[in-house]
């Protein structure tokens, strides 16, 4: 007998849960009976995709269209080309067929959604259940690395100045709610089909945006669904009604000698939600951990903070 035959069942799960990449746990299914059987009891997996495919019943929009350019077709899930009749799934509900321990579930995408001018960057992350319940973005126009000998501006405004960057903020933050509604929304037959599943993250390759649900958040999406709410013909789902606690500032230096053109924090919550300072502090600095945009936050969040209002879209 082999010796790996000697393995108890666990353990081999166990180590199985380590390698998480789908790709790889699809093609360990080809190695055996038993390896086809104990790799689909994996409970931690990462889903790496191009594409997310649409059903064949889904008729052609220009907002289809639209998302259909936002990701490139799944590719390298098999070792060898596909046989002519061998279909290939497509989406991730079809990907995971077999898989129906799923506990905790982190999906990549192959890039962002949030097109910039050249050297602007926006960072956001988005908790949803049935709906949006909050969103913290970071967005910077250009970032530079500071010069020691510089001596520091004022940063102060003219009014024409705060009119035309708060526009820009505007669209910054309008875009990444747009790009966090879609990627709930794709996810939602992922969401039915693994009822045992505790947490849910998207993600995009490049660090873009991420999207989270907990148990909590996908436990009231499953019984809004259930109940058969109606949903009207979309792609995305509806950014409710919020209120935005933005902070700016025209040029930010931080402490690792890094000066942020234009920086821009955003906090996002629907309307109706109370929040103060401190609620926007514990929220925003626990979103993007010790990496520059954390730094940003932490250094934003000491700016005055302005309060808007957006109507659900």
């Amino acid at each position: 007998m082999d010796a790996f035959d000697a393995i108890p069942d666990p353990v081999v799960i166990d180590i199985l849960n380590k390698v998480r990449d789908v790709k790889t746990l699809i093609r360990c299914r080809s190695v055996s009976k038993r390896f086809n059987s104990l790799a689909t009891e994996s409970d931690s997996l990462l889903l790496q995709l191009d594409q997310i495919g649409e059903s064949d019943s889904e008729i052609d929009s220009p907002i289809t269209s639209f998302l259909r350019s936002l990701f490139k077709s799944i590719h390298g899930f098999f070792s060898r080309p596909a046989e002519p009749n061998q279909i290939i799934p497509r989406t991730p509900v079809q990907i995971l067929a077999g898989f129906d321990r799923i506990r905790n579930l982190e999906v990549e995408l192959h890039g962002g959604d949030v097109k910039l001018q050249k050297g602007a960057a926006v960072k956001w992350k988005a908790e949803f259940g049935e709906s949006l319940k909050s969103c913290v973005i970071v967005a910077f126009r250009s970032a530079t690395v500071n010069d020691p000998s510089a001596i520091d501006g004022d940063d102060a405004e003219t009014v024409s100045e705060f009119v035309s960057g708060l526009k820009t903020r505007v669209v910054w933050t309008i875009s990444a709610l747009i790009a966090a509604s879609t990627r709930h929304y794709q996810m939602r037959d992922l969401v039915k089909e693994h009822r045992e599943m505790k947490r849910l993250t998207v993600r995009d390759g490049d660090g873009e945006g991420t999207v989270v649900m907990d148990a909590a958040g996908m436990k009231e999406y499953r019984e809004t669904e259930a109940r058969g709410d109606e949903k009207g013909s979309r792609e995305r789902t509806v950014v409710p009604s919020v209120r935005m606690s933005m902070r700016h500032a025209p040029s930010l230096k931080l402490k690792s000698g890094i000066r942020l053109e234009a920086a821009t924090l955003v906090v996002v919550r629907p309307s109706g939600v109370a929040s103060d300072s401190g609620d926007d502090a514990e929220l925003a600095t626990g979103a993007f951990g010790d990496c520059m945009y954390g730094e940003a936050v932490t250094a934003l969040l000491k700016r005055r903070r302005n309060l808007l209002e957006m109507n659900s879209f």
